[in-house]
C-alpha cells in the first residue's frame, strides 16, 4: 500500500475507536464517501484489531475510549525500561500507556507513556513526526507539562514528561462546580499556555478537561502538547496534507471545532474553540453541544448553538467568541483571547458577589413548558407575560447593564504607575550567560524608564535583591511601588526562552504574564515587545513620541548587542580588572557596528571611573573617556547615558562646571525618571555651594529610587557639606542600615565627624574601611597611633613618610591644613589640580580647608578651578 493511502487508512481507523460499534457503520459511510477500497482496509484493521484486543469499550459522552493497541505485556513494578525504573502504571488509553517511573540518571519522578505499536512504527518510520516531536520537546512554560525525552526502547518508542501532581480537569468537574474566579484563572493559565505553543507554530488538536491537570494550589498543566499529533505550520498546502488527509478526524468529539469536523485547514483557531467549549463547560458544569450519540454531538457542533443562559453574562461575549462556528469570527489569536481573560480578571467583574454564577437563570428565564404553554391562548399569554414580566425585565436590564458597567470600570480603571522590575533570574546552567538575565533587566528598566509618568525602581536598587528568594507583595511594599515584574532567562543553543510575570502588589495578583521563545538575536525586539506589554497591562496613555521611544533599537547588529550587554555586565562589577574587560567589549561591539552610540557610552562610563582606580595615567584615560562620550553624542544626541557620562567628565575631569550641569540637565530633560542625573547633579550643585538646589535634586534622586545606596551616601555628604553635621550622621547611619559593607558610606561619616570634631569616631570609621579593603596594617597603625597620641598622633603617624599609609592626596593635604603645615597643604592640592584630579572639587565647600581660604595662593587655585 502506498505511504499517502496507508496514512488516510491509519488517521480514519485511529477516529473509528473513539466510536461505538453502531457508530461505526455511520461514520464509516460520511467519511469514506463512497471509496469502498479505503472502506474495506479500514474495516479490515477494525477487525483484526478487535480479534487481537479481544474487547471494544463504549466511550463515555465526550471521552475516547481507553483501548490499548497493541501491546500485551505491561511494565510491572522495579522493572528497567532504558534508564527508568517503574514505580507504577497511572494510566492507560489509545494513545499508550502511562506509568510513574524513577528516572535513575537524574534522580527524578517522570510520567512515561509507552506509545502503542501504530504510533511506534509511524515515529519510527516518518522523520517528521520525529522532528515535530522534538520541536514540541523544546517548550518551556509554567502551564505545559514539559517533554523530556522522546526515544525507542524495546522496540517501542516512548516518551517522558514531567510528573505533575494533581487531578485532572475532567475528574475534578465530574465532582465539583467550579467557582468562576477558579474557572477564569484556570482558562487564562491554560491560554497562556496555548499561547506559547502557537508561538511554536504547534498546535494541540485535543484540548478537553481530561488534558488538563490541576494541582491543590489551582495551578493548571496542559498534557499531551503534539503527542502523535505534531504540528508546524510551514505552508497552507503542508499544513492540510498533515491535518486533514482525506478528511479523517481526529481529536474528541464534543471539543472539536467545525473545520476539524469538515476535515479543513487547521491553524490554531481550532485550539481556541475546543479552549471555548472546555471553558463554557468550566462555568456552566456541562458541555456545550454534548448529544445523545456523537453523530448528533457533531450536527450540534456544525448547526447549533448553546444554550448561553447557561454562562454568566460578563463571560458570555468572550465565550461566544471563542465558539464562533466560522474561524473569521473567533478570536483571531490565543493572546487577544488572553487579553480579554485577563481584562476581565483585573476589572474587579469577578468577586464574591459574583459567585450567586450571574442572574439566577431560574428565574431570569422562561422554562420551555412555560414558553409553549403560551401559545395556546391569549389569555395564558397575558397571564404567563404578568408572571414573568418582572424576572425578564430585570434580565434584560443586567444583561445589557452588566457588559458595560464592567467594560466601563475596566477602561476607566485608574493606571498604575510605579513598578519594578526585579532582577531577571539565569535558568541555565551556564554561569556566562548571565550577562543575559541582567542586560534584559536593566534594559527593561531604560526603556520603561522613558515614560515620564512611569515610577520605575533604579538598577542600583533591584539588583540588591539579586540571589535572593523574593516575594513580589513583600519587595513591592518595601520599594513602595504598584506592580513588580519578575522574569527568567534560558539559552537553549540559539534559542532564548523569557518568562515574565507582572505582579499587583496590593493583592498579589497576576495581571500579566508571558513566556517568549525567540533567537538570541531577536533580543532588542524581545526587550522591547516586553516593555510594550507591561505598559499596556499598566493602563498607560503614551503619547506617540514616547510609544516610539519604546520602540528603539540601539543597533541592528545583533552581535554587538550581545557583545555590549557582556560590556556592561563588568562595567557595573565597577572593580579594575572588571572595567579592563568592559573596555574590551565595548570596543568589540563598536568594531562590528562603528554607530553603536550607547557602546560608545559604555566605553565613556568605563574609563572614567577607572582613571581613580588604576595606576594608568588618570588624563589618559579621561581624555579617552572624553572622546568615547562626545562620540556617542555626535550619533545620537537624545542618549541620557552619554550626557550623563560627559557631565560627569566636564565635572571631575575639566572643572567645567557650567558644561556639565548643562549635561546634567539635558539627562533630566530626556528621562525625568533617571535617579543618577538627579544624584549625578545634585552632587555637582553641593561642590558649587548651591546648597538647597543641591539637596532638592538628591531628594528627587531619593523619591525615584530611595534604596539607592549611592543616591542616599550623597544625601549625608551634602548635609555634611552644608554643615548639618547631625542631619548627616544620621543620614549616613540610615544608609549603612541599608548595606554596612558600602565603603563610601563610611568614608562620609568618618569626614563629617572629622568636621564635627569628633575624632574617635572618625578613626572608628577609617578604620573600618581599611578592614573592608583587607589592609590589616593601615588599620592597625590607624588604632595604635590614636590610642597613643590622640588626633594629633593619628595625624602625624598618617602623614609620616616613614609609615606610608599610601593614602589618597586629598586625605592627606587636609591632615597637613589640621597639622597646620599649609605650605605641604598647597603642594599637594596644586599637584592635584595639574593632575586633574576629582577630589579637588571638594576644596570651594570643605570646612576642613577654612583655614586656607585666605591664602592667595588657595585663591588663585579657586581661580583656575573656576570656582572664582
Amino acid at each position: 500500500m502506498e505511504r499517502e493511502k496507508w496514512e488516510q487508512v491509519k488517521d480514519i481507523f485511529d477516529a473509528a475507536l473513539q466510536r461505538t460499534s453502531d457508530e461505526r457503520e455511520r461514520f464509516l459511510a460520511e467519511i469514506c464517501q463512497g471509496d469502498d477500497d479505503l472502506r474495506r482496509e479500514v474495516e479490515s484493521l477494525l477487525s483484526s484489531f478487535d480479534d487481537a484486543s479481544g474487547f471494544l469499550q463504549k466511550p463515555a459522552v465526550g471521552e475516547v475510549a481507553e483501548i490499548v493497541v497493541g501491546k500485551n505485556n505491561q511494565l510491572t513494578k522495579g522493572q528497567r525500561f532504558s534508564h527508568y525504573e517503574i514505580i507504577r502504571q497511572i494510566g492507560a488509553g489509545g494513545m499508550g500507556e502511562v506509568y510513574l517511573a524513577e528516572d535513575i540518571k537524574l534522580h527524578r519522578r517522570v510520567a512515561l507513556k509507552v506509545l502503542p505499536e501504530h504510533l511506534s512504527a509511524e515515529i519510527e518510520a516518518n522523520g517528521r513526526l520525529l522532528r515535530e516531536a522534538q520541536a514540541a520537546a523544546t517548550l518551556d512554560h509554567p502551564h505545559i507539562c514539559a517533554i523530556h525525552e522522546i526515544s525507542e526502547a524495546e522496540n517501542c518508542s516512548f516518551i517522558v514528561m514531567q510528573y505533575v501532581e494533581g487531578k485532572t480537569l475532567a475528574k475534578k468537574l465530574a465532582k465539583e462546580r467550579l467557582s468562576i474566579k477558579a474557572s477564569l484563572d484556570l482558562a487564562i493559565q491554560i491560554a497562556d499556555a496555548l499561547e506559547e505553543a502557537h508561538a511554536h507554530h504547534i498546535i494541540h488538536r485535543d484540548i478537553k478537561p481530561a488534558n488538563i491537570i490541576v494541582n491543590d494550589k489551582g495551578q493548571a498543566k496542559v498534557l499531551d502538547f503534539g503527542l502523535a499529533k505534531f504540528v508546524k505550520v510551514e505552508s497552507e498546502e503542508e499544513t492540510a496534507q498533515m491535518l486533514s488527509k482525506s478528511g479523517a478526524i481526529m481529536g474528541t468529539v464534543p471539543y472539536m471545532s467545525p473545520e476539524q469536523l469538515r476535515g479543513g485547514k487547521l491553524d490554531g483557531r481550532t485550539d481556541i474553540f475546543s479552549f471555548g467549549a472546555m471553558f463554557y463547560e468550566m462555568l456552566g458544569g456541562r458541555q456545550p453541544f454534548t448529544r445523545e450519540n456523537n453523530a448528533e454531538t457533531i450536527s450540534a457542533i456544525l448547526n447549533d448553538e448553546p444554550h448561553w443562559t447557561e454562562i454568566p453574562a460578563h463571560l458570555q461575549s468572550i465565550v461566544r467568541k471563542s465558539l464562533a462556528k466560522n474561524k473569521t469570527e473567533r478570536y483571531q489569536t490565543v493572546e487577544d483571547l488572553a487579553r480579554d481573560l485577563r481584562a476581565l480578571q483585573q476589572s474587579g467583574a469577578i468577586s464574591n458577589a459574583t459567585e450567586n454564577r450571574f442572574l439566577d437563570a431560574e428565574t431570569a428565564v422562561l422554562p420551555k413548558a412555560a414558553t409553549e404553554d403560551i401559545s395556546q391562548n391569549t389569555t395564558e399569554q397575558i397571564t404567563s407575560w404578568r408572571r414573568f414580566r418582572l424576572p425578564i425585565l430585570a434580565a434584560l436590564i443586567l444583561i445589557l447593564f452588566v457588559p458595560v458597567f464592567f467594560v466601563y470600570r475596566y477602561f476607566s480603571a485608574a493606571p498604575i504607575n510605579s513598578i519594578a522590575v526585579m532582577p531577571f533570574v539565569n535558568a541555565g546552567q551556564d554561569a556566562q550567560n548571565e550577562y543575559l538575565s541582567d542586560g534584559i533587566t536593566e534594559n527593561l528598566i531604560n526603556n520603561l524608564s522613558q515614560i515620564p509618568k512611569l515610577k520605575v525602581m533604579s538598577r542600583n536598587t533591584v539588583f540588591r535583591y539579586k540571589g535572593k528568594e523574593t516575594d513580589a507583595q513583600k519587595v513591592g511594599k518595601e520599594l513602595s511601588v504598584g506592580t513588580v515584574l519578575m522574569g527568567n532567562v534560558k539559552q537553549v543553543g540559539d534559542q532564548l526562552l523569557i518568562n515574565v510575570e507582572l505582579i499587583d502588589v496590593k493583592d498579589g495578583a497576576r495581571l500579566w504574564g508571558n513566556l517568549y521563545t525567540r533567537k538570541v538575536s531577536d533580543i532588542i525586539t524581545t526587550q522591547n515587545e516586553i516593555a510594550r506589554e507591561v505598559v499596556g497591562n499598566l493602563r498607560l496613555k503614551l503619547s506617540e513620541p514616547e510609544q516610539q521611544e519604546l520602540k528603539k533599537r540601539p543597533t541592528e547588529n545583533p552581535e554587538a548587542y550581545q557583545i555590549y550587554l557582556k560590556g556592561r555586565f563588568f562595567q557595573s562589577k565597577g572593580m579594575p580588572q572588571d572595567l579592563q574587560k568592559a573596555i574590551e567589549y565595548f570596543q568589540q561591539a563598536i568594531a562590528l557596528d562603528p554607530n553603536f552610540a550607547l557602546a560608545y557610552a559604555g566605553l565613556a562610563y568605563a574609563y572614567a571611573p577607572l582613571s581613580d582606580l588604576s595606576s594608568l595615567q588618570p588624563r589618559e584615560l579621561m581624555l579617552k573617556a572624553k572622546e568615547a562620550a562626545l562620540h556617542a553624542l555626535s550619533l545620537d544626541d537624545q542618549l541620557v547615558e552619554a550626557h550623563t557620562a560627559l557631565g560627569y567628565i566636564l565635572f571631575e575631569y575639566d572643572y567645567d562646571f557650567a558644561g556639565a550641569e548643562r549635561e546634567f540637565k539635558r539627562a533630566i530633560e530626556l528621562n525625568p525618571n533617571d535617579s543618577d542625573a538627579h544624584r549625578a547633579c545634585g552632587e555637582l550643585l553641593t561642590y558649587l555651594g548651591r546648597r538647597e538646589a543641591s539637596l532638592a535634586e538628591l531628594r528627587r534622586a531619593l523619591e525615584i529610587d530611595p534604596l539607592s545606596l549611592s543616591a542616599n551616601c550623597e544625601y549625608g555628604r551634602s548635609l555634611s557639606f552644608a554643615r548639618r553635621y547631625d542631619e548627616a550622621i544620621t543620614q549616613l547611619k540610615r544608609t549603612l542600615e541599608l548595606d554596612n559593607s558600602y565603603w563610601l558610606t563610611h568614608y562620609n561619616l568618618a569626614i563629617t565627624y572629622n568636621m564635627k570634631g569628633d575624632y574617635a569616631e572618625s578613626v572608628a570609621e577609617r578604620v573600618k574601611i581599611n578592614e573592608l579593603f583587607s589592609k590589616p596594617q593601615t588599620a592597625a597603625l590607624m588604632r595604635e597611633s590614636f590610642a597613643k597620641g590622640g588626633w594629633q598622633g593619628f595625624l602625624r603617624a598618617m602623614t609620616s613618610k616613614q609609615h606610608s599609609p599610601n593614602l589618597p592626596p586629598y586625605i592627606v593635604a587636609t591632615f597637613y591644613v589640621e597639622l597646620g603645615e599649609k605650605d605641604k597643604a598647597l603642594a599637594i592640592l596644586n599637584q592635584m589640580y595639574e593632575d586633574h584630579n576629582y577630589d579637588l572639587v571638594m576644596i570651594k565647600v570643605d570646612p576642613r580647608l577654612d583655614p586656607l581660604r585666605d591664602d592667595p595662593r588657595f585663591i588663585d587655585l579657586m581661580r583656575r578651578m573656576n570656582f572664582e
